[in-house]
């Protein structure tokens, strides 16, 4: 089984993010499924492709499989109800990279930064550095899964 193993927070308003390199991506989910389920389509920056997820928390199952164009925009239709569009901005951290995603649209004012690691024990060790605000890893209500299909930006 593949996994993944990444700590999430929230980017407070007016923190100032550092430089990095940043494309547009847009992402919308096939499946929501309970005890987070998910399997969705991204193009990012023309790099598309289907991920299937599950799991909560700090360690989830995830498998993903590169997709042509014409079959992400073949699969996109089916997205229209649970979809989110945010600019992508990866910055380096020293060893490891911080993924801060500002959404657009209906969740616009949210920034959320994400950071994988190899194992559980590094996650626990990391020290986040001051422009991250608090954490959100396991908070439900910030997994994009849910956010494709909020109204609004989730509340602090």
């Amino acid at each position: 089984m593949a996994v993944e193993i990444e700590r999430k927070f929230l980017v407070p308003e007016g923190a100032e993010v550092p430089a990095g390199r940043e494309f547009e991506v847009r992402q919308g989910y096939l499946v929501i499924g309970p005890e987070g389920a998910e399997a969705r389509v991204r193009d990012q920056a023309g790099s598309c492709s289907l991920t299937v997820k599950h799991g909560t928390g700090l360690v989830r199952g995830e498998w993903e499989t590169p997709l042509t164009a014409g079959q992400f925009e073949a699969l996109w239709p089916a997205t229209e109800h649970a979809r989110v569009a945010k600019t992508r901005r990866v910055v380096p951290l020293g060893r490891y990279e911080a993924v801060v995603d500002t959404f657009h649209g209906r969740l616009a004012g949210l920034r959320t930064v994400e950071v994988e690691f190899t194992d559980p024990a590094e996650a626990a060790a990391f020290v986040p550095p001051p422009w991250f605000g608090p954490e959100a890893t396991d908070r439900a209500d910030l997994k994009n899964q849910r956010l494709a299909t909020a109204a609004a930006p989730p509340g602090p």
